[in-house]
């Protein structure tokens, strides 16, 4: 599948095989809800059209085989200091990429209501990890 100058690659679900997955499990929004990078460089995905591209790869899924289960899980959320930090030290040319909660947060958010009206599974990750009071430092370190 191509997604607007971005391929997707399926690796063992084409729905020719002779033999459909049971369960797919599918993490869909880390990269794509980063903040863009001023050189127009990196895994930023525009919000609306991470939505569409999630509908796409949902319909793909759900139509694999009536018996094959989807589910999905939305990004975690990040430790902002953590993650500068790394990105500072680690990431070189790439290093101004910002992932922030608020952007997770809106990309999580778009993922369950996605799931929702397609009747799809999903794992709010961002949410649930976000439950514990010392989720900063007992998730994310």
């Amino acid at each position: 599948m191509t997604f607007a100058h971005r391929t997707l690659v399926n690796h063992g679900v084409h729905q020719d095989a002779p033999v459909q997955p049971s369960l797919v499990i599918a993490y869909l929004c880390g990269n794509d809800s980063m903040g863009a990078h001023p050189s127009g460089l990196g895994p930023h995905v525009p919000l609306p059209e991470y939505i569409e591209n999630l509908k796409k790869i949902l319909d793909h899924l759900k139509s694999l085989s009536e018996t094959t289960r989807v589910i999905i899980l939305t990004c975690p959320p990040v430790n902002e200091e953590l993650y500068r930090r790394f990105s500072r030290d680690h990431l070189d040319v790439l290093a101004e990429i910002i992932r922030t909660n608020e952007d997770l947060r809106k990309y999580s958010e778009a993922c369950v209501q996605v799931c929702k009206e397609m009747d799809v599974k999903v794992i709010d990750l961002f949410t649930a990890i976000q439950e514990r009071e010392d989720w900063v430092t007992s998730c994310l370190e």
